[in-house]
């Protein structure tokens, strides 16, 4: 029976929303608010930095559905590969080569053309997708639904009892959920290359250990472009909706229950925040695939469609190329006649309109880069 291939719309559309958050638009939003007294108090700006370490703030949801969205793309992919008569080793080539990829620009992004090798972080945001993903992508492959999500939930609860109830061997006495305790840094310090770069090189968020639970993260993407792909005729776009705001909101009934005795920790990914974060995840895939491919509203997503297209080249670049001398060359003398707040302003808002020009104009020649 044919299932649903058609592009996702909605899913550029939402990777594009959430790499806006880090194109500039959360300093945006703290400039805003920094204009009113008080402002850089208000929950909204407070939740568009990270926080510091039990606890979740908006700007700690970026980089799971991120992670997420890559998950539920992974299912639409598969099926064209078959579709197009690629082998089984082809497919698994190509993910190994995608996720050696992710790792090697990762590190890039962490510096490496300084040469200075002694410092090279090796972990990092990218290299964690890409073994995510990767890992994710042959569970897929080779189980069916429900054996993955006994795998998903024996991982989530076993990760809760090694993290909770193994404090690291090297820190005798230690609280096993604080940053100096817990059993990740010490498997990092133990076997992580390179430099780790919190708690004087003893830990990293990024690490070995918790790159565990953020494979059920990207599966969790998996399980909502597998529903997805059900065939219209069996269950409709907007039930499909309904039941992923239902599955969403159940979830994070689950993830907040299980918060009690294992907090929500980005840094750790904690088994909660898995949960919660996924909740979050599923939810807007099912706002933005009702709105846009279910309603067919779709006009309005072309602003986030032209970062979510290119998200990788955008995520790179502001790394390599200085966006803000560009904004500062053309906005810096109009930054410079009005109040330092508003000047602030002015040069947020026009980063975030420089990154979007130069995606724009990517957009306009048909030059995406693809991994």
């Amino acid at each position: 029976m044919k299932t649903q291939s058609k592009r996702l719309l909605s899913l550029d559309a939402l990777r594009g929303f959430d790499m806006l958050f880090i194109m500039g638009f959360s300093s945006l939003v703290m400039d805003v608010c920094a204009l009113f007294e008080g402002g850089s108090e208000w929950w909204i700006s407070r939740t568009m930095e990270h926080v510091d370490w039990h606890g979740l703030a908006h700007h700690d949801t970026i980089f799971p559905l991120f992670l997420f969205i890559a998950g539920v793309s992974f299912p639409f992919s598969y099926a064209k590969q078959l579709s197009n008569g690629m082998t089984t080793r082809s497919i698994y080539l190509k993910i190994f080569k995608r996720m050696l990829i992710l790792i090697g620009l990762g590190v890039v992004y962490n510096g490496f053309f300084k040469l200075d090798f002694e410092n090279l972080r090796i972990a990092s945001v990218l290299g964690r997708i890409g073994l995510a993903w990767g890992f994710a992508a042959i569970l897929y492959i080779n189980f069916k639904p429900m054996t993955r999500a006994i795998i998903a939930g024996v991982t989530l609860i076993g990760y809760w009892l090694l993290i909770c109830y193994v404090p690291a061997p090297d820190v005798p006495g230690a609280d096993p959920l604080t940053m100096q305790g817990n059993l990740i840094g010490y498997v990092d310090r133990l076997l992580m290359p390179g430099r780790l770069i919190y708690d004087g090189g003893r830990f990293d968020p990024e690490g070995l250990l918790s790159t565990v639970p953020a494979i059920v993260t990207a599966m969790l993407g998996m399980f909502a472009g597998e529903f997805i792909r059900i065939p219209e005729e069996k269950i409709s776009g907007s039930r499909k909706s309904l039941y992923m705001a239902g599955a969403a909101a159940a979830m994070l009934a689950l993830g907040l229950l299980w918060s009690l005795v294992f907090p929500i920790n980005k840094m750790l990914w904690s088994s909660s925040f898995v949960l919660v974060v996924g909740a979050y995840s599923l939810g807007m895939l099912a706002l933005f695939y009702y709105i846009i491919d279910v309603r067919g509203w779709q006009k309005w997503t072309l602003f986030f469609r032209v970062i979510g297209l290119n998200s990788i080249t955008i995520y790179m670049a502001q790394r390599i190329i200085s966006f803000s001398s560009i904004n500062r060359f053309f906005l810096g003398g109009l930054a410079g006649l009005v109040p330092e707040a508003w000047g602030t302003l002015i040069l947020s808002i026009g980063y975030v309109a420089v990154c979007w020009l130069f995606l724009y104009f990517l957009y306009r020649k048909n030059i995406f880069l693809k991994i």
